[in-house]
């Protein structure tokens, strides 16, 4: 066995055995498998180096808008602040799973949350394929919403410490940005094609013809 292969875990087998089945039934309808993986090696740093111009973009727009008072934070607002982030985390997944679950054709059948245990990092994975724009949308939302829409507000109300918290909503979208990149750079000469979510790797599958 590969030493550089991990195990999977009993959810990760069931999604790779579904989507072994679906992709032999698109083969089979003539589509072509296209892996498009993201090392996570690459990932770690490459992400949020991506999404610095972001974050700096709403800092000086922050910055210029409201400057930085910082005397009404309290260490209560820290740990309540602190806490939502936690909850934002969440809401993340569900937010994929929400704009995924609306377009896949099974619905919410096809959406699928869990955890990372080892890094204690929750995740939502469609196992439907999709259209392109549908999956990009997907894929982007939770950062539109929690990190562009949050820091909107933050700079309306002059909340520095909501502010933050949409920061860090963009920062920690940095893996979706590289996969919305990968899609958004892919080229082909094929008309059809649709896109699904790996069943175990960071990355996503086109079927294309």
């Amino acid at each position: 066995m590969d030493k550089n292969k991990r195990k999977l875990t009993e959810k990760e087998l069931k999604r790779k055995d579904s989507f072994e089945k679906l992709s032999s039934e698109m083969q089979q309808k003539g589509y072509r498998v296209k892996n498009m993986l993201i090392d996570i090696r690459q990932a770690n740093y490459l992400a949020p180096l991506y999404m610095l111009p972001f974050m700096a973009l709403l800092f000086w727009i922050y910055k210029n808008v409201n400057g930085f008072n910082l005397e009404g934070i309290s260490l209560g607002l820290v740990v309540a602040a602190y806490c939502l982030m936690l909850c934002l985390v969440i809401l993340h997944e569900l937010i994929h799973g929400i704009t995924w679950g609306i377009f896949a054709k099974n619905h919410f059948h096809s959406i699928d949350f869990g955890i990372i245990w080892s890094s204690l990092t929750p995740y939502c994975t469609c196992s439907e394929p999709l259209k392109k724009l549908e999956y990009l949308l997907g894929t982007a939302m939770p950062t539109l919403i929690l990190g562009g829409g949050v820091a909107v507000i933050a700079v309306m109300a002059d909340q520095f410490l909501l502010f933050l918290l949409a920061e860090v909503m963009i920062l920690s979208g940095g893996g979706d940005f590289l996969i919305i990149l990968k899609i958004l750079l892919y080229r082909t000469d094929k008309k059809e094609s649709v896109y699904c979510d790996h069943p175990y790797e960071i990355g996503f599958v086109v079927f294309e013809k």
